[in-house]
């Protein structure tokens, strides 16, 4: 599942299962200062905009989601090689 935007053309991946590590070392103010942009709320119309030829629309009854369209990203072709071959 795509879980948020990147700045540039390249795809990032991503675990958004995987937990925040702790370390005994602590700094004010680290994790007060993480401003998060709220979730774009998605309708088919506005999915269809924003997919890339790499990615899909999944519409459930409950939601719509966007996901790419090769879920492994061993086997996903990287962007750099769509563009220029």
């Amino acid at each position: 599942m795509i879980v948020g935007e990147h700045n540039r053309p390249n795809d990032l991946d991503v675990n958004a299962t995987r937990e925040k590590k702790l370390t005994n070392v602590r700094e004010k103010n680290k994790d007060e200062n993480v401003i998060l942009a709220p979730p774009r709320s998605l309708t088919i119309d506005t999915a269809l905009e924003f997919i890339d030829r790499d990615e899909l629309v999944e519409v459930t009854p409950d939601s719509v989601r966007v996901r790419k369209r090769v879920l492994d990203c061993a086997r996903r072709p990287r962007r750099d090689a769509e563009r220029f071959g």
